[in-house]
């Protein structure tokens, strides 16, 4: 599984511009805190990158593990934890192929990771993984854009532009295609850099992102040991609709 994940870390290779983009974004995090507030037994974040739930939990004194395969995000994790002067347990690990020597109540992860699971394969690799990391009545938590048909129905290109914290300006052209066939989005970005209305760096980066319809994902669940016991439809809790941008799945495994 790992080769497909390499292939799909282009938007990853700068984990500073990661933490600016996603760094104030915080009703996932608020959502695992209510949750997992009073656990003692170790909690497990998969795909935690760098730390951006992981780290506020372990302040707050809850037990935790990050998993993650991409060794710059997880540098950058592993340099805040130090910071903050937390302890949390890293590991550099493929959440398909998870070999921890403990169990978890509770494992998540969230930031729309599940769509990096692009096989049917993957994603049963997955839910194997965590079936075997979690305690009797564990239960797993994560989300997943949702597919609006009417959204990826054609192609699209678009271009958007923004000044960086180097008081640069930041150009970037996206082009995105929708496969029906594997259900898998997939999305080109070129970035021109300018300074002084100078070019000074360009560069081009992809990623692909599978989606799943509500019901194949809880016959999926079903087939893989788990009980569906919440779909929201954001991490606020919403009524999941046809509409709703996200599908958050919080599941246990079943008795």
């Amino acid at each position: 599984m790992k080769e497909i994940f390499e292939n799909n870390f282009d938007k990853y290779e700068n984990p500073e511009k990661y933490d600016e983009m996603y760094g104030n974004y915080h009703e996932d995090l608020l959502y695992m805190m209510e949750y997992a507030n009073g656990m003692e037994q170790r909690v497990i974040e998969l795909a935690c990158g760098t730390g951006r739930l992981t780290i506020p939990m372990a302040k707050s004194g809850i037990n935790m593990v990050g998993i993650d395969l991409h060794d710059g995000m997880l540098s950058r994790a592993k340099q805040k934890a130090a910071e903050e002067h937390v302890k949390i347990v890293f590991e550099q690990q493929d959440c398909t192929q998870l070999e921890l020597p403990y169990k978890s109540p509770l494992i998540f992860m969230t930031g729309n990771s599940f769509q990096h699971f692009l096989t049917n394969e993957s994603q049963d690799s997955l839910f194997q993984s965590v079936k075997k990391h979690l305690l009797p009545n564990g239960q797993f938590i994560f989300d997943t854009r949702n597919l609006i048909l009417a959204e990826l129905s054609m192609d699209e290109e678009y271009e958007e532009s923004y000044i960086n914290k180097d008081k640069q300006i930041v150009k970037e052209k996206h082009y995105e295609k929708y496969n029906h066939e594997n259900q898998i989005l997939y999305c080109v970005t070129h970035t021109d850099i300018l300074e002084n209305k100078q070019l000074i760096h360009t560069k081009r980066d992809s990623i692909s992102l599978r989606y799943v319809f509500p019901m194949e994902l809880q016959r999926l669940l079903d087939i893989l040991g788990f009980e569906l016991l919440h779909l929201y439809g954001s991490w606020k809790k919403d009524d999941f609709t046809k509409d709703s941008i996200s599908m958050v799945v919080h599941c246990r495994l079943k008795q």
